[in-house]
This record gives C-alpha cells, structure tokens and sequence, in this order.
C-alpha cells in the first residue's frame, strides 16, 4: 500500500475534516489498484469504539467489498498479544488494595489526613501510579526530585506515595492495566524490530497525549507499511511556531504540542507531514483564522505581522454564529432551538461541551418536542433506578431508618415491582399519611405491627416491611464480602416485594450495568478487609458513579450530544461549541496533592495543562466544521462569567482587524446569534396574569365555625382567613414526613415534664427541688424524645432556669396550690350558635378561694400590650373562669394569670387584668364573634399579623406574595 519512505510515515487530516469519512476515502483511494483482498490486509487501529462503528458504518455505505480489520488503541490483542503475559489486575481490586494500605497507615499515624478522606486518597494515589505506568516513570524517579523549598508537604506525600512504591514493587507478578498495555507495546516493539508485520498498520485519530500511546504510534510510524494517521494537524502553522512548541512547561496548553512532540521525537519537520486524502477542510479560510489566534503566548506578537495579511475574513466566518446569553437557560434555549431545526432540515447536529448542567438543560427544553438526543455520555449509573436505589438499600445499614428513608425505597418504582405492586402502593400511601400523622420519627417493627391494626392493612406485608427496612443498622466494622452479600440478599428481597416473587431490579440496561458492578464487587470482596456501614456506602455510590447507561435505539437520529473526545473524530453537518466559559472549557485543572507541576515535569509525568491543550486541540477541530455556534452564558450563579481563551483570543483578533472586516464579521457573528436568542425568549414568553387580590371570603352565615378553641382566637384577630381554610374548608396542612425536634415538640415536652414534677411534688413537698427536677426531666426526655442532641440541648437549657423556677414554684405554693392540670374549658356565648373550648395548662386556687391561672410556654411569652390588642389567650382563659367555663371548678374570681416561660431564661409575664378585666373581655369576645356571623364580614388574609415576616399555614392558598398588607382585601361572597 505505502512506497518505501526515508522517514516515519505520519499522515494528518486538518481542522474541521470529517476524519472517519476522509480516513475511509483515503483507505479506499491507495487499495483502489490493489487486488480486492488488499484491503482486508490492513490493520486499522482506532482511539474509540463510536470511531469503530462510524467507520463501519461508512464501509458498509459504500459499494461492496472486504473491511479492513479495526480493532482499538485500548486492546492490542489483535495486533498480536504476547502469550506470555497475565490478565490485567481489575483496577476495582487495586483501589480496594490502596484503600486498605491507607487505613493502615493513618491507624498509625492520624495526623497525616483526615480518616474521611481515605476513598479519595485512594483514587488520587491509584491516578498517581497509572500515570507512572503510563509515562514508564519509575517510584525512584519521583523520590529523586529535588524538593528543597517543600521539605513539610513532600514529607507527608513521601508517606502516601511509598505505599505507591510498594504496591508497584509487589505487583510485578500481577500487572495493572496501565502496566500491562505499555508491556504489550513495549514487547510489540521489539517483535516488530526483528520481524515487522508484512501488511499495512494503521493507526488513526489519536493525538499520542499518553505515554504509552506515543511509544505505539512512533512504532507504527516506523514499520515499513505502517503509518500514523494525525486528526486536526494544522498545516496553516509556520515553522518558526513550531520550533516554539518544544518546551512543555510553556507550550503543554497548545492545541499542536502533542503533534509537535510526535515529530521530536521521530525527527520530522512539519512539511514532512503529508496530507491522508485530497478531502479539502471544509473552510480553509476559517483554519488559517484560527491558526494565527491560538499562537502560543510567546508569539502572539505575530497578530500584528501576519493578521494584516489574513484575507477573506467575511468568508471565514459566515457560517460561524455567537451566541451569548444573559444566563445558562437563555443559552440551552437556543441550543435546543437550533437543534431542533435541524432535526426539521434534516440535518446532522451536535453538541458539544464538557459541561454535563449544559446538556442536562439541553436536553429537558428538547424534550418538549419530544427529541431525545444521543448522548455520548449517557445517564451516570448512580443516577438510574437500580444505581440509587442500591444506594438507598446500602444506607439502612449505615443510618437509622426515619419516615424518609423508609418512605423513599417504599415508593421507589422497583421496590415490590413483582406481582402486587399496586396495592403496595396503596399501603405504602396509608403508611405515608400515619407516620405523618401520627410518627414516630424512627418507625420500628412494633410501630408497623400497630399501624397494621389501625388502617386494616395486611399483616404479610406489614411483616415484609419490617423485615425488610427495620433494625438493619449495622455498627462496628464488617468484612467487604459479609456487606455485598447483605445488599444483594436485602436488594432482592425489597424488589421482589411482600409476594415473594423475583423482582426487577437487574433487569433492562440499567440493571444489568448494576449487576455487573455488584458482581466485581463480589468477586474483589476478599481484597477489602473490613470496613463500617458508611465506608461500604460510600464506596458502593463511587463505584455505581463510574458507570454510565446507555440505550442507542432511543434517541432521536441526527440530532447528539458529544463529549470533547468523540468530537475529535466524528463528523456532523452542524456543530455546537457551547458553554465557552472559563472552567468550563477549558475546565480548570484539578488539584495535584501530590506533586507540583515543576516536580511532575521533572519526573516525566503529565503537566496539569494537558487537559487543556487536548480542550484547546478539540476546539480546533471543530471550528472549523461547515457550519459552527460558539455560545457562552454571561451570567451565570449570579456571577460575571469569563469568555473562553479561545474564543477571547478569536474575538479580539477580529477586532484588530478592521481593515479586512474583522469588526464588521464578528459583529455579524453576534447578529445571527442574537436572531436566535430573541427567538429563545419569545419562546419563554408568557402572557401577562394579573397578580390575585388580597382574598377576603365572605361564605355562608350557615357555614361559618361554630366552635374555636381559645388560642384560636388569637388568630381570628390576626389572620381571619387561616380559620376560614381550616373551619370553613376544612384544609389542614399535611405533617411533614421528616420529623424534627422543632419548637412544638419542645412544648409538648416541657409541659409534659412541669406536669409531671408539679404532681409528684403535690404528694410529698420534699420532691420539690432541682435534683428530682432535672431527674425526673432526663426521663422524660429520654422517653419521648428520639434525638440525642435534642435531649442533651434542651436538658441543659431546663438546668439554666431550674433555680428560678423552683424558687418561683415555691412562691406560688406559699398561697394555695394547684387543683387542676390540662383543665377543659367549654362556654357557650349567650345568644349565639357558638361554643368556646380549650385547655388551661394548670390552675391554682388561693387560700382566699380565688383562681390564678398559669401557662407554660418554651417560647418568648407576649408581652402585656400584645395580649390587650391580640394574644388574648390568658384573658379569655380568666373571662371563663369567672364565666364557669371551667370544667369541674365553680365560676371564681381570677387573682392572677401569667405565662411562665421556660426558654432561654425563665421569664414570668402576667396578663393585665386590671386594664382588661374579664367582663369587658368577655364582652368584647362576644363582639367579635357576633362580628364574624355578619353576612358581610369577610374572612380577610394576614389582617393584623405580627410582623411581614410572619408566614401561615395557608399562606399559598391565599396567594400571598402577589399581594402585599397594603393592597386593599376583595370582599367575595361565597355560596
């Protein structure tokens, strides 16, 4: 196929070039006065398995004839695989080594890192010798540098980094893969040397950024009927750039160092590189455009000499539109508008973008055209039904189970997916509104047992649930295989539900990736030693992220979504650069804990800028596809965001060059751009709705609540329209599911303890003091509440006013005492339809047989003028005792009434009784509530609330927030 040549034969494609189908061209063109078995001979070595298929694809679309054979730079097996060497060790067992290597060096020395950090170390120091393996760097190399000015930092990498060295040392026996493919390369080479393959080898697509790869393709390059094929070579570039491209520490960002490396290393000069086929770039005039705006720093002086003589600006950037967005939505918006047009046309389009949100939102404003996109990268496998909820399975044994938990897996949709899933979930509903109405905050066995009992559910699957869900917290540490083996066996039985039947949790794709995640964990469980509940959680979600689901039948034809990589080497009629931001593209590089960048150059290891030359190298390449967008988001988080480089340096080059049209073609650029996004916006357009008024419902006299409690009152004062939605529409707002230690609980609690304290020390007074006090709080609080912070935290706060109130305690005993706890009070009002009702926390009657009432409140207590204007529930509690409202007490006159508060401090606030006295309350009362069964008194919202930051209950009912308290209320008869 090749004619004897003096040099390594290195082809390249440039920017822009559909490189599957030119590479194909070229192929076909050299065997085309061959006999037909030639092309069967040649051996194609590609970079990706999408490459692999297009490049079928392509061969088949053409006329009949025999394929080449086209395996990947991953798998040399075809290229043929030395007998001689063993399997590959799994990288799963490697970092189940690394992780327990490390937890047996921070046992011994903690002060080294943080215990939590252990699974990320693990993957840093795995990357690490991979990368050694990769670049034939040797742990003596790194130990070698010199690290004056770093002695503290290097000390303790020098600990992680030795446990490199040993696992490297021990593992010559067993090779990694990264060790295992530079031996295949290695030992090929030397095969090659003494008897070179008689047929063509041809190995296209990859720029050589790894080490190994780069020892493969000089390889190749030197066969005598081998080559190299190069994507996106910029034959635009001059020589004297080139020779600037030498140094790494200053030239890795480059998009053509890696190229320029290749032709170091094999001694070539740029116009020794030749072109692979006669397939013109589609826009020549836009690659030399580029060329000059990428030059290296040292060099972009060359803007002034050479942009002077770039020519056909106008027809460089015709097809090229810009587009850039207020903010990420306004920018996927016209992306998916842009693709969805040519889904219309016809026409192949793609995106491409490191930025998975970008795609996400991409793919959500798609969807309303119902346009699923191929996406290279998939759906994460940690984000698929099965991957989360084996994640959720793994957390029972890591935390104890609360309603959220257990709610959460019982609705997943493969939870009970056997026979009988609807009724399951119809149960899992009725346990939802139980444990919302009724707790506990950590339902146990006993708990669903009861709720079984209440709601008629069947025992089985009450059982199952128990079974299944409580008592799987596990402390202390297991054996990694005793922990598969617990989520397997508990995964199975909560898919396959209550029946017993086998569910379908490894079924379809997404399984079946799950399964084969849970099986290499099974058979690499003997090389993790032990481990806690929420280490084997922890390394379960980093396992189940690594995997990807994808289902290729699915999506939409033409219409993609493309990863940098696959861009390289794939073509499409339209190409969409998007999200040109700074630490988007290029993404900032990661953070080294191990080497600094000067270190890593002087070991051979890779520069932290090597991802953004391959970025910088995927940029050039398409951009100079037919038709291009380049689109960014100005704003983004409520932040300024940066342009990318690239597109800076673009920008600002067409700017310099007014003279040739640069200023006129770039703001055309923006012009088309800027078509698109009005179209975007119009698309997010919604008519005008007049905000809601501020209701006041007037209903039926007939309608209106007949009865309220007495801590009601206070809200028909300040918001009338909270009692019409819970008396009138009977609305009442749904539990949260996740309970919490929250200031009613706190009420509930503190009463219940004062309660309790007062009525033993009734019996015998020697119980009043501090000891049985706080004694008898600690139990309670044990028994009723399931924090332990909580109970800790409000036990110390009862120990601060414990002294002041026993003293107070004493005060109030030294005249009478109590006759009655939690006492019922029921009044009905002369000439109304309407009863009063409610709960006096405690009342104490003096020697002098009059009343005083008391009321304990964990909260601030209302000051004496809120209770005269609205918090008036001490003065309707006296209005009722002197009413008789009191059930089991005669009517009595009312000494005193005060609420004891047990916050922070203890605080006693008296209603003022003497500027209020009961009668004129109690005729106030019947004032207002005469008021209310007007037919025209309406029910007004947020009438006289405390403060604008106050929020109800009903709130969003009421539409609050499209009106405010100084919008007038809309009276509205209901009937």
């Amino acid at each position: 196929m090749f004619d004897p040549c003096p040099h390594p034969r290195v082809f390249a494609l440039p920017p822009g070039a559909d490189f599957p189908r030119a590479l194909v061209d070229g192929l076909r063109g050299r065997c085309a006065h061959l006999p037909p078995h030639a092309l069967a001979q040649v051996h194609l070595v590609v970079n990706t398995r999408r490459m692999e298929r297009r490049i079928t694809t392509l061969f088949d679309a053409d006329p009949a004839s025999l394929l080449p054979r086209i395996s990947l730079v991953t798998d040399l097996s075809a290229l043929g695989l030395p007998t001689y060497l063993p399997t590959a060790v799994p990288p799963l067992r490697r970092r189940l080594e690394l992780v327990q290597l490390i937890t047996r060096l921070l046992d011994q020395q903690p002060d080294l890192a943080a215990r939590a950090s252990i699974f990320d170390l693990s993957d840093s120091l795995a990357a690490l010798i991979d990368e050694m393996q990769g670049e034939g760097v040797a742990p003596d190399t790194i130990r070698k540098l010199d690290v004056t000015d770093l002695s503290g930092h290097w000390a303790r990498a020098q600990q992680f980094i030795a446990i490199a060295e040993r696992y490297l040392g021990a593992a010559e026996g067993a090779l990694d893969v990264q060790a295992r493919q530079r031996r295949i390369v290695e030992t090929l080479i030397a095969d090659w040397q003494a008897a070179p393959p008689p047929h063509p080898v041809i190995l296209a697509g990859s720029t050589g950024s790894r080490g190994t790869t780069m020892l493969l393709m000089e390889a190749v390059a030197r066969l005598p009927q081998g080559a190299v094929v190069l994507p996106g070579f910029d034959f635009d570039q001059p020589g004297h750039v080139w020779s600037e491209l030498g140094d790494a520490l200053t030239a890795e960002d480059h998009p053509q160092y890696r190229f320029a490396r290749l032709m170091e290393q094999l001694s070539l000069s740029p116009d020794q590189i030749r072109r692979w086929s006669d397939l013109p770039a589609p826009c020549p005039a836009r690659n030399r455009l580029v060329s000059l705006a990428l030059r290296p720093a040292p060099v972009t002086d060359a803007w002034m000499t050479e942009g002077p003589r770039l020519q056909a600006l106008d027809t460089a950037t015709q097809d090229i539109t810009l587009v850039e967005a207020p903010s990420p939505r306004d920018e996927a918006l016209a992306i998916a508008l842009r693709l969805r047009q040519a889904a219309e046309d016809g026409q192949t389009a793609a995106l491409i973008t490191p930025d998975r949100m970008l795609t996400r939102q991409v793919g959500s404003a798609l969807d309303r055209w119902n346009i699923l996109p191929d996406d290279s990268a998939g759906l994460p496998l940690q984000l698929s039904p099965p991957g989360r909820f084996l994640r959720h399975v793994a957390g029972l044994f890591a935390s104890r189970l609360d309603g959220e938990a257990l709610l959460t897996l019982l609705k997943h949709p493969l939870c009970h997916s056997g026979p009988g899933r609807n009724e399951h979930l119809l149960h899992a509903r009725d346990l939802e509104l139980d444990l919302r109405r009724n707790g506990p905050p950590f339902p146990e066995a006993k708990d669903l047992a009861n709720f079984a009992a209440r709601r008629d559910v069947p025992t089985e699957w009450a059982h199952w649930v128990a079974e299944c869900f409580c008592d799987q917290t596990a402390s202390g540490t297991l054996p990694l295989s005793e922990w598969v083996m617990r989520l397997r066996q508990l995964a199975e039985t909560v898919s396959a539900g209550s029946t017993g039947q086998s569910g379908t949790l490894w079924e379809q794709k997404a399984g079946q990736e799950a399964l084969a995640i849970v099986n290499a964990l099974e058979d690499e469980a003997p090389h993790g030693g032990y481990m806690s509940a929420r280490d084997f959680a922890d390394l379960l979600g980093g396992l189940l992220s690594t995997g990807e689901v994808r289902d290729r039948d699915a999506p939409y034809p033409g219409i993609m979504i493309w990863g940098t990589l696959e861009a390289r080497v794939m073509g499409a009629d339209l190409l969409i650069l998007g999200g040109l931001n700074e630490g988007s593209w290029p993404e900032a590089p990661a953070p080294d804990p191990w080497l600094n960048r000067r270190m890593r150059h002087d070991a051979g290891l890779l520069l932290p800028e090597r991802r953004i030359g391959l970025s910088a190298h995927d940029f050039q390449q398409a951009i100079g596809a037919a038709e291009v967008w380049l689109t960014r988001a100005k704003r983004s988080d409520d932040a300024e965001t940066v342009p990318s480089r690239w597109l800076n340096r673009l920008t600002n080059l067409l700017q310099g060059l007014p003279d040739q049209g640069g200023d006129v073609a770039l703001a055309e650029m923006r012009a088309r751009g800027q078509g698109w996004l009005t179209w975007a916006q119009a698309l997010e357009d919604a008519p005008r709705v007049d905000p809601a008024p501020r209701p006041s419902p007037r209903p039926p006299v007939a309608a209106r609540p007949r009865q309220l409690s007495v801590t009601e009152i206070k809200k028909l004062i300040r918001d009338p329209y909270a009692i019409y939605a819970r008396h009138v529409l009977r609305l009442k707002p749904l539990d949260p599911l996740v309970q919490a230690p929250d200031a009613l609980l706190r009420g509930i609690v503190i009463h219940e303890i004062l309660e309790s304290f007062v009525k033993d020390s009734l019996l015998d007074s020697a119980l009043l003091s501090r000891e049985n006090f706080l004694k008898r709080a600690a139990a309670l609080l044990d028994e009723l509440v399931a924090w332990p912070t909580a109970r800790a935290l409000w036990l110390a706060r009862l120990e601060r006013v414990a002294d002041a109130f026993l003293a107070a305690e004493m005060e109030r005993r030294a005249d009478g005492g109590p006759v009655g706890f939690e006492v019922r009070m029921n009044r009905r009002l002369d000439g109304l339809d309407f009863t009063l009702i409610g709960r006096a926390d405690r009342v104490d009657m003096t020697g002098r047989g009059s009343l005083c009432i008391y009321d304990y409140k964990t909260g601030t207590p209302p000051s004496e003028r809120q209770q005269a204007k609205f918090d008036k529930q001490l003065l309707i509690e006296a209005a009722l005792a002197e009413e008789g409202g009191f059930e089991g007490l005669d009517p009595s006159p009312v000494a005193r009434a005060v609420f004891i508060g047990m916050g922070g401090s203890y605080k006693e606030v008296a209603a003022p009784l003497t500027e209020e006295p009961p009668a004129r309350v109690w005729a106030e009362l019947h004032q207002l509530i005469a008021a209310y069964f007007e037919p025209d008194q309406g029910f007004t919202a947020r009438r006289m609330l405390h403060k604008d930051t106050d929020f109800g209950d009903y709130d969003h009912l009421a539409r609050f927030g499209e009106w405010d308290r100084t919008a007038t209320p809309l009276p509205e008869d209901l009937t």
